[in-house]
């Protein structure tokens, strides 16, 4: 595999960084990567465990010369970031992101972007319910997507080789404009992690049921719940806060769907409950046919592997 970039540039360094540091160094992607987090702790483990080639203790030193510089943050704080390092960055550069939010993020760090440097925001959409430097692999993102989200008008030479990366990486690549990405994301992700963070919030106030018989009987159902629960808070928040449009219209059209349910267990409609069970099942074979998870039982069995 080929060098991509002279000199990458992580802000941020919790699983998706840390695992893009192993994925890059593996591939021989770039000459160098630089790394810089806020917190002092994080710093210290990443040099601890050889993360980057360097670890830097502020953002500006840690972008200083980067060809390519990857905005790793909550999307919360990604505008106060991009201001933080406007002055620093190389003409002729790239900047990107990881975040989970598209017309958001455009909207905070697309004015900081000096003149002359290109922002192509990213999305990989891969990631566990590990964060922080010791979390990442560098397998994290083999035969999973990534969707480059450039503005109108962005230098074609700057998305394609930004592409490369990604595929170098191990990711498929795609592009698609920010309000239609922060859609299909309201239903593949955002929605459906509210949701288990209302079931789970749920379990713990009923009651009647113990937590230790919570933990103890958990079936498949209400562990997987558990675990997409497990997220990081912090870029939780920010998610939904920055989609919360979509989020809302989303959550909308799942309340009407629920509402129908229910009248269906009311009415003891068993028709409709078996029409739309099957409907929903099929939806999860074609992400086993698409390579997007395997139908192996393995009912925990798995735990704790990566």
């Amino acid at each position: 595999m080929t060098e991509v970039y002279d000199r990458v540039a992580l802000i941020g360094l919790g699983l998706i960084a840390s695992s893009m540091a192993w994925a890059i160094k593996r591939g021989g992607l770039a000459r160098e990567v630089t790394g810089y987090a806020r917190s002092a702790e994080t710093r210290k483990i990443a040099r601890e465990i050889g993360l980057c080639d360097r670890i830097c203790d502020t953002a500006l030193e840690a972008v200083e010369g980067a060809d390519l510089v990857v905005l790793c943050v909550p999307v919360g704080v990604m505008g106060e970031l991009a201001a933080e390092i406007a002055p620093a960055l190389k003409p002729g550069a790239t900047v990107t992101d990881v975040g989970s939010v598209k017309a958001d993020v455009i909207a905070q760090v697309g004015p900081h972007i000096p003149e002359g440097v290109h922002f192509v925001p990213g999305h990989p959409l891969a990631g566990t319910e590990h964060s922080g430097p010791r979390a990442g692999f560098a397998e994290l993102f083999e035969n999973r997507w990534c969707l480059l989200v450039p503005p109108e008008g962005t230098d074609p030479e700057a998305i394609a080789k930004l592409r490369r990366l990604w595929e170098g990486l191990g990711a498929n690549v795609d592009e698609m404009d920010a309000e239609h990405h922060d859609l299909v994301l309201a239903v593949t992700s955002h929605a459906p992690h509210l949701i288990a963070y209302t079931m789970v919030g749920v379990a713990d106030d009923l009651r009647r049921v113990t937590d230790s018989e919570v933990i103890k009987y958990s079936a498949g159902g209400f562990r997987d719940f558990t675990r997409i629960a497990a997220s990081d808070p912090t870029m939780w928040r920010d998610v939904f806060l920055s989609n919360k449009d979509a989020t809302l219209e989303i959550l909308g059209r799942f309340t009407e769907e629920l509402f129908a349910l229910q009248r269906a267990i009311r009415q003891g409609d068993g028709a409709h409950l078996h029409d739309y069970f099957t409907r929903t099942r099929a939806i999860r074979k074609g992400i086993i046919e698409a390579g997007q998870d395997t139908d192996a039982p393995d009912f925990g069995r798995g735990w704790g592997k990566k």
